[in-house]
């Protein structure tokens, strides 16, 4: 009972502190921004130590962060690996391909009409087929390894990044095209230099949707068919063998790389559209 009370009294103390920060002079820093939220994080993991040690729950229904964080470091190693195998070689990788096909193929739907009328509407209707019912056949069709995962991958971020180019495509308005045409500029040179361009804040709205979605992706195509490594498999045998904390490393560890992907995409966005409005306010960040 004297881990509740002591949870009660962190998140108390938390608590205050975070709505002081919040409305101080600092509240809208940077450091801020950081330190409100990892207080907050921090307020959850206790919370959730005091609740798992004050009423004795079992590590089989759910383990303590602490048992989690041991098991952690004792399996640094199998952790690298199957971030390896999930992360680099089968995320990423169908991420890179999935998103240059949309680019490109955003560009062929821009050129023919008969592909907006065509290809959007069955792009509509694949997007909205269920990962699940999609990843057992491309285990099948390219084999256990990472290829199978790249492909599900390429699937899932496919269309939200085509559907979002396809629209960013379309923001130079009337008058821009017009002077691109008094300029006697080409199409490829209006695409290049003027629609483009103003397309990246939509296209990089679809590439951050996707990168949460490319690590979702690899690792539901894990549970289908995986090499003896990879997130997917590793948490699925977890489970299987009650190793509940080597399941929630394996929750955490795709938790920062899927963060890591975000911001990473999320970084490239403020250097390449720091023109934009939406990126003004924030250049002194």
């Amino acid at each position: 009972m004297s881990w509740l009370v002591f949870a009660l009294i962190f998140w108390l103390a938390a608590w205050g502190c975070n709505i002081a920060l919040a409305n101080s002079r600092m509240g809208s820093s940077t450091a801020a921004r950081i330190v409100i939220p990892v207080i907050f994080g921090a307020t959850i993991l206790v919370i959730w130590e005091g609740l798992v040690r004050g009423f004795g729950i079992s590590p089989a229904i759910l383990p303590a962060p602490s048992a989690v964080g041991q098991t952690f470091v004792n399996s640094t190693d199998l952790l690298i690996e199957d971030v390896r195998q999930t992360v680099l070689k089968g995320a990423l990788r169908g991420y890179l391909i999935g998103a240059v096909a949309a680019f490109v193929v955003a560009i062929l739907i821009d050129r023919s009409p008969f592909l907006t009328r065509g290809l959007l509407p069955i792009g509509n209707f694949v997007a909205a087929l269920p990962i699940v019912g999609i990843a057992p056949i491309l285990v099948n069709w390219f084999g256990f390894d990472w290829q199978s995962k790249a492909a599900v991958v390429v699937v899932m971020v496919f269309f939200p990044i085509l559907v979002n180019t396809v629209q960013g495509l379309r923001e130079a308005d009337t008058m821009q095209r017009d002077l691109m045409k008094t300029y006697a500029a080409s199409y490829g040179q209006t695409l290049i230099k003027l629609r483009i361009p103003a397309a990246m804040p939509f296209v990089f709205n679809g590439l951050k949707v996707a990168a949460t979605l490319a690590l979702i992706g690899a690792i539901v195509a894990e549970y289908f068919g995986s090499p003896t490594r990879g997130m997917g498999f590793r948490i699925s045998t977890g489970v299987g063998n009650l190793s509940i904390d080597l399941v929630w490393a394996e929750i955490a560890v795709a938790a920062v790389a899927g963060t890591t992907m975000y911001g990473l995409v999320a970084w490239i966005e403020k250097r390449v559209t720091y023109w934009h409005p939406s990126q003004r306010g924030r250049a002194k960040s």
